[in-house]
């Protein structure tokens, strides 16, 4: 009776254990969240992403990009991660077969006269019924040469929601590696935007450095006249050593650059080839941002953090079957002999053996809790990272193409501003000549054709960077 009532609660659990469902966090419930506009009136029904070839139409920039991507050493890091899970998803593949193994063994024992063995094998031997081969020598050899098998049965999917963990874990190592591609292309192509920039303020420098020079001269020369004093010509050339102070500064920017390209790309530090009339053309493209949920699908850092929400639910699952009754199978088949000279005689010598055992564990519950704890940790990690991603992806379209329609604005501004200070110089130099302006409003329109032409051309770059980072935050790069 007591029999009866212990097999029906074991049963009853099994039903129980059965039952339960893990709770799965799913990738909807986010993408639901989403707004459905990003409240620009560039906002329209999605279409294919451009490959970046196209994307960035400068040779020279195109031939930097195809060199980082063989060189560069995070790219290289990315690919030996996609190897690893390779390699850990090859582990898992056949984990739900049986495991066989060849085996060969040979062992010796002797068992004392006072023994139950000892005895039995005496008496045994005495038997009339064994021929000379069948009786048991002392000590007693005994040797085995054949396969073995262990093979656990799957019941409640433990070992399958393994592999597909496995399995999301290497796809998710891909995606990661198409996410180190599109930020490297981003970033090598905002390094080289920011080197033309530098470039062209070099230009504007070398311009503004003669002007400042012809006004020394001219300031000089009215001296001489008794139309101008020796403060006048002390804040010439005080202005004069500034830019020049400044033009060294942004050569210095422009060996930083060049260096950051070049450890993008994986060598070492050389002048980098570009086209310093790149910049005027500009890279604009129509970019169409679509439906968000859509869009945001294409960034490779999204479907990471999916599959790896994925590969946590697997785990989970994983965890959960641990505490469930585990059906183990055993077999054995070979020759068996306690003679060596006998184990070709077959079928006599052919051995075999068959052992199959449900468990369940009872006294190791508290390492699987803790497991099973580890693994809901792990997927709500993985879930809020999934979300946290989507978020961060819609703030960056959201930013970028907000930024790409106030920086066309200001540059209109900016532009018409740094032309009517290019005049106001020329202007200030007649009045001076006149005798109707001093050297301070020189001085004054100069500083400020400079700033005006610098703050042009950061704007003309925020402008293209903004591009950049907009094709990068809608998942353009990596196709």
């Amino acid at each position: 009776m007591i029999k009866l009532k212990i097999y029906f609660s074991f049963i009853g659990m099994l039903i129980i254990l059965s039952s339960c469902k893990s709770t799965q966090l799913q990738t909807e419930t986010v993408y639901n969240k989403i707004p459905k506009t990003f409240h620009s009136t560039s906002d329209s029904v999605s279409k294919p992403i451009i490959k970046w070839k196209e994307f960035y139409f400068d040779p020279y920039l195109i031939a930097l990009i195809d060199s980082a991507l063989i060189h560069n050493f995070d790219l290289k890091l990315a690919l030996q991660k996609i190897e690893v899970s390779k390699a850990n998803l090859k582990s898992n593949k056949g984990i739900r077969l049986p495991e066989l193994g060849a085996t060969v063994s040979a062992s010796q024992r002797k068992f004392g006269d006072y023994t139950m063995d000892g005895v039995g094998n005496y008496d045994s031997n005495l038997s009339p019924n064994l021929n000379d081969k069948q009786k048991i020598p002392n000590p007693y050899p005994d040797y085995m040469v054949g396969f073995q098998t262990s093979w656990e049965i799957d019941l409640w999917g433990k070992l399958k929601n393994k592999k597909k963990s496995a399995a999301n874990q290497f796809i998710a190592s891909q995606y990661g590696k198409d996410l180190i591609i599109t930020q490297l292309i981003a970033e090598i192509a905002s390094s080289y935007f920011e080197l033309l920039a530098l470039d062209k303020e070099i230009q504007i420098l070398n311009d503004n450095i003669n002007l400042q020079q012809a006004a020394l001269e001219l300031v000089m020369a009215q001296k001489e006249v008794g139309r101008a004093n020796e403060l006048g010509v002390s804040m010439m050339k005080a202005q004069l050593l500034n830019s020049k102070v400044f033009h060294t500064k942004v050569e210095q920017e422009i060996i930083n650059i060049e260096s950051h390209l070049n450890y993008l790309c994986g060598i070492y530090p050389k002048t980098i080839s570009r086209d310093t009339a790149f910049l005027a053309k500009n890279i604009q493209k129509i970019i169409e941002t679509g439906v968000p949920s859509d869009l945001l699908k294409n960034r490779p850092d999204i479907k990471q953090a999916e599959y790896i929400l994925k590969s946590a639910n697997a785990d989970l699952k994983s965890a959960q079957a641990a505490f469930y009754p585990t059906l183990n199978i055993n077999a054995n088949l070979g020759l068996q002999a306690f003679n060596s000279l006998l184990l070709l005689e077959t079928p006599a010598s052919l051995a075999y053996g068959v052992f199959g055992g449900l468990t369940a564990p009872l006294l190791n519950r508290r390492k699987i809790k803790a497991e099973l704890m580890l693994s809901k940790a792990e997927q709500k990690q993985a879930y809020i990272n999934y979300e946290k991603t989507i978020n961060t992806g819609f703030k960056e379209v959201f930013v970028s193409v907000n930024n790409i329609k106030n920086s066309q604005s200001m540059l209109l501004l900016k532009n018409e501003e740094s032309n009517i200070l290019k005049e106001s110089i020329s202007t200030a130099q007649d009045l001076f000549k006149a005798g109707r302006a001093n050297y301070l409003e020189i001085i004054t329109a100069q500083k400020n054709t400079l700033q005006s032409q610098i703050e042009l051309i950061d704007l003309f770059k925020r402008q293209n960077l903004a591009l950049i980072n907009l094709y990068k935050s809608i998942g353009g790069g990596w196709q």
